[in-house]
């Protein structure tokens, strides 16, 4: 039991990379209010091993991880899978109905899996039937997707009579992410090596349009079109991460923004810039309605951590949330679990 007199939430992490193992690492520092009964990876260097000691604990936990997701998960019988392992839904698939099918919802850090139903609604279609059959909760979340450009836009709005247009404006400093994280966005590519790897639409932020359909879907406006832009932002000066360097010249990140059409009047706006040493990091959402609302985060909400503490505290909702598909504006509004000093 936890303090609270609650039962321990009986977890899996599914995907020991970066976010997987600071997922686990804050997961097993919570104390009594989670319980971890399994760990899933396919590298051969983490299977066999302590599951702790992978996530760059110096205390094992008695979990070793192993590769057999089904084996894992049926023996286990987890109140939640945290899965963290790619960004794309297609390649996510099998994982997903593997977990259904074994009984187990599921937070996911897929950014296509925030809001999967315009990119993928043949996959939506079979992992909501599959969850459905099966009882459980699929979740994509994160903190963007899934908080800074999208519920926390629309929380923006909770205190409003009307709305006629939204912008979410993010300005990230890359510099301090984490390494795959600058890789993803660019840093100290070319131009042209930028272009080459835009040009394979796989590159860059990925969840950028499922945001903005979630936050357009969910104010009532149907779209009748929307414009995405991806460029690269080139540094004007030499830029050191504990990782890489940035030399004048190079490319620092991106600049990606996607706007929102009903007709020719713009209803949605998501402006994001992720770089290294960008100035001035800010999370801001403007609403133009009654009354409006202007609502600024200076300094940003710091992503990684960001992340983690977004799938982990979205476990307990999932548990008690109805069966199939769902997005973050379908569960109750997000808040710290077991957070408190």
């Amino acid at each position: 039991m936890s303090k609270t007199g609650k039962q321990s939430l009986r977890v899996v992490q599914f995907g020991i990379g970066p976010i997987g193992a600071s997922t686990l690492r804050t997961v097993l520092s919570k104390g009594d209010a989670f319980e971890v009964v399994g760990a899933i990876d396919v590298d051969p260097a983490k299977v066999g091993r302590d599951a702790a000691l992978v996530a760059g604990r110096d205390t094992p936990c008695g979990v070793k991880v192993r590769s057999d997701a089904d084996a894992v998960l049926r023996e286990t019988k987890p109140d939640v899978v945290l899965h963290t392992t790619s960004s794309f839904l297609d390649r996510m698939y099998d994982q997903l109905i593997v977990c259904a099918r074994a009984g187990c919802n599921v937070v996911s850090s897929t950014e296509e899996l925030s809001y999967p139903y315009h990119r993928h609604p043949r996959i939506s279609q079979e992992l909501d039937a599959a969850a459905r059959e099966n009882g459980v909760t699929l979740l994509g979340t994160g903190v963007n997707p899934g908080y800074a450009m999208d519920a926390l836009a629309l929380m923006a709005t909770g205190v409003c009579n009307t709305v006629k247009s939204i912008r979410v404006r993010r300005v990230v400093d890359a510099g301090k992410r984490r390494l795959p994280l600058q890789m993803k966005v660019g840093a100290g590519l070319s131009e042209a090596k930028f272009n080459e790897k835009k040009a394979t639409g796989t590159f860059g932020h990925i969840g950028l349009v499922e945001s903005l359909y979630m936050v357009a879907e969910k104010l009532g406006w149907t779209l009748d079109r929307i414009d995405e832009r991806l460029n690269p932002v080139i540094s004007t000066k030499e830029v050191v991460t504990p990782y890489l360097t940035v030399e004048s010249g190079q490319v620092a990140g991106i600049h990606h923004a996607a706007e929102g059409f009903v007709g020719e009047r713009q209803v949605v706006s998501l402006d994001l810039k992720m770089y290294v040493g960008a100035d001035d990091p800010v999370d801001a959402v403007t609403v133009v309605g009654d009354p409006p609302i202007d609502l600024a985060i200076r300094g940003g909400i710091f992503g990684d951590t960001a992340t983690v503490a977004a799938l982990i505290n979205a476990a307990p909702l999932v548990r008690d949330a109805r069966p199939g598909l769902v997005t973050v504006a379908d569960i109750p509004l997000p808040r710290a679990y077991a957070a408190v000093d």
